[in-house]
């Protein structure tokens, strides 16, 4: 940091972050980045979120110095109040969440519980196991790690060190083979591509 920043005003540190001077920046933090942090967290409560906001704080006002007028206060109270502002949208979001995962619990609880279906989807995935089972480990291994594991098939290629078309003809040659042991079986994967 250059020496004359550390007793630069508020608004000539602005002026310096406008130029793209990342040490204004960590002058600006380092005066102000406890406050915003104290208030992030007297309001979200967890430590994490309050560090997101100061760092969105932070890129804001890197991304747009501009938006601070020192005419119409401090920096500090301009960065504040950025904060505050985004700690209630997390806390707005948070509770808009809350009440569809509520809601959805509701309309499943008003649905019934159905004792068929769920011993039906029981059925199912004990013959989708086996039928995974009797797959060479060639084609077992990349599509339990893609479709149950969830990684991409650039990640399985990885895990597996096989080239990237490899795994996926594995996979494509293995789901083809599930498909046609499942129909022989009796479980009806009509208009299924694989």
């Amino acid at each position: 940091m250059q020496p004359e920043l550390a007793h630069a005003s508020d608004a000539n540190l602005v002026l310096a972050i406008a130029r793209y001077r990342e040490d204004a920046l960590a002058e600006a933090y380092r005066r102000h980045a406890g406050a915003v942090f104290g208030l992030a967290r007297r309001l979200l409560h967890e430590r994490a979120a309050a560090e997101e906001v100061v760092q969105e704080v932070f890129v804001r006002l890197w991304n747009a110095p501009e938006r601070f007028d020192p005419e119409r206060g401090t920096l500090r109270s301009y960065l504040l109040a950025q904060a505050h502002g985004r700690a209630v949208d997390q806390l707005r979001s948070e509770v808009a969440r809350r009440r569809r995962e509520e809601r959805g619990a509701r309309e499943t609880a008003l649905a019934g519980y159905d004792v068929e279906h769920e011993v039906g989807d029981i059925i199912v995935a004990d013959l989708v196991r086996e039928v995974l089972g009797d797959l060479p480990d060639t084609e077992r291994r990349p599509i339990e790690l893609a479709y149950f594991r969830g990684h991409t098939y650039r990640e399985v290629a990885a895990i597996l060190g096989e080239p990237e078309g490899t795994v996926k003809s594995r996979i494509r040659s293995g789901l083809k083979r599930m498909h046609a042991q499942l129909s022989v079986s009796g479980l009806g994967l009509k208009g299924e591509q694989l």
